[in-house]
């Protein structure tokens, strides 16, 4: 068992780490991270009240052995979220609060540095992380929790002519209504979770303009059931075919016999081991035909969301758009964004005082421009998935070297293993990983909580 694991990412998969390597009795850890806020990500450090969560507060506890860690906290602080979803506001709170009694109780075997790594070395016995400060960590074990890395721009749009504050690539910054006026149209390239929050946040602080939203096929995201979840059905007992038309007709099949979500849902024990067992070549053609469909029917947002969003668009405020952005030309006023509509060949235009990046997270690590990916990647000791979504690592989350060999003294949690384990995005599948690579560490061989 490792002495100390430094841990790099304060966020949601980090904290987590960090809980459950000490909830285990293991290694002290050392949580690395730049921001202000620990626990909170980017993703629950929102400021926007709009932003709730797209899971009920009933499957979002942080401990995978006590499933109603949540909901306790919810009603201890006298909350009652609206159809059982709680704000990320609030989601933030709870885990700061849970990673700030576990420091407690923890005393000098958990160690927080505000601080940026910007890179690592590794013995056979050993880890140092190079601090941007200019200090240095020596640990046994380093777990690269990064998190999301931000959007890139899609091929063709050049921002490098626009006016300050035309272009806002982050998408959950402060400044997205700063300076406009009613009378303004917004563009927001990509219609998924992303847009939803860059829409609910204009409309929350007061922006009377139009918000125009582009993404390929023009699919958003769908809603849960209104109301409380109903009796689920039988459970699946076998795993679908690993081939991507078999799949696409059986869940079609299932939808019309028990209904879309329930067909979903009644996958997700399955999906990383379907994922696995699919061919490269199949992954490709599910991430080339059927992604798309894929995720806004499996990462839904909550039924009142979905009413704001209706109405938006029924008051002609939000507008959804098939296309693919082929260029932008500043103008004094903001700027001509053009696009060629989907089945279309000839080519549309929009004039947009602004524009907002909200086409997700990318995954590609040889464009990322963060210096410790870059740098680890440039001398070999990571390497991108074969599909390019991800850092490439093995079952146990051990990260994958140029030669192709998995170290036991680098480890990648969170999105950035969509490559191996696909689900990895969403908090269930976040917390069993944590889980599962803390229990290792700690040598810990006891498996209470794992089905959840």
């Amino acid at each position: 068992m490792p002495d100390h694991v430094a841990i790099i990412g304060g966020g949601f998969s980090g904290a987590l780490l960090a809980i459950n390597l000490l909830r285990h009795d293991g290694p002290r850890a050392t949580l690395i991270e730049r921001r202000a806020e620990t626990a909170r990500g980017v993703a629950y450090s929102t400021v926007h009240p709009e932003h709730v969560l797209n899971v009920r507060a009933a499957g979002m506890s942080a401990l995978p052995d006590e499933p109603d860690h949540f909901l306790r906290w919810l009603a201890a602080r006298g909350l009652h979220p609206r159809e059982g979803f709680a704000s990320r506001r609030d989601y933030g709170a709870y885990l700061d609060d849970l990673l700030a009694e576990t420091q407690r109780h923890a005393g000098d075997r958990l160690r927080v540095v505000r601080d940026s790594a910007v890179d690592a070395a590794f013995s056979a016995t050993a880890a140092t992380v190079r601090l941007a400060g200019g200090g240095a960590i020596a640990a046994d074990t380093v777990a690269l929790a990064t998190g999301n890395l931000p959007p890139l721009l899609p091929p063709g749009l050049d921002v490098e002519g626009l006016d300050a504050g035309r272009y806002i690539a982050d998408p959950w910054g402060p400044a997205l209504a700063e300076g406009l006026k009613p009378g303004d149209c917004v563009g927001v390239l990509g219609t998924g979770l992303t847009m939803v929050d860059v829409a609910l946040a204009l409309d929350g602080l007061g922006f009377e303009g139009r918000i125009f939203a582009l993404s390929r096929r023009g699919l958003i995201p769908r809603p849960h059931a209104a109301g409380p979840p109903g009796a689920a059905a039988a459970p699946r007992s076998e795993r679908p075919t690993p081939e991507a038309r078999a799949l696409l007709a059986e869940l079609r099949a299932r939808a019309e016999a028990i209904g879309w979500r329930a067909a979903v849902d009644e996958l997700r024990p399955f999906t990383q081991g379907l994922w696995r067992a699919m061919p490269l070549a199949e992954r490709r053609r599910f991430l080339r035909h059927a992604r798309a469909w894929w995720d806004v029917h499996r990462h839904r947002i909550a039924p009142h969301v979905a009413e704001r969003l209706a109405d938006l668009q029924a008051r002609g405020r939000l507008t959804i758009l098939a296309g693919t952005p082929l260029s932008l030309t500043p103008r004094p006023d903001g700027m001509a964004l053009s696009y060629r509509p989907r089945g279309e060949t000839g080519v549309a235009s929009l004039t947009l005082a602004r524009l907002i990046n909200g086409t997700g997270p990318q995954g590609n690590l040889t464009r990322t421009a963060e210096p410790l990916l870059a740098a680890l990647h440039a001398r070999g000791l990571l390497r991108p998935d074969p599909l390019r979504i991800g850092i490439d690592v093995d079952q146990q989350s051990r990260a994958i070297g140029r030669d192709g060999r998995a170290s036991d003294r680098l480890l990648v949690l969170g999105p950035p293993t969509r490559g191996a384990f696909w689900e990895i995005v969403a908090v269930p599948d976040i917390r069993r990983q944590a889980w599962a690579v803390a229990r290792r560490l700690a040598n810990a061989q006891w498996v209470g909580g794992e089905g959840l």
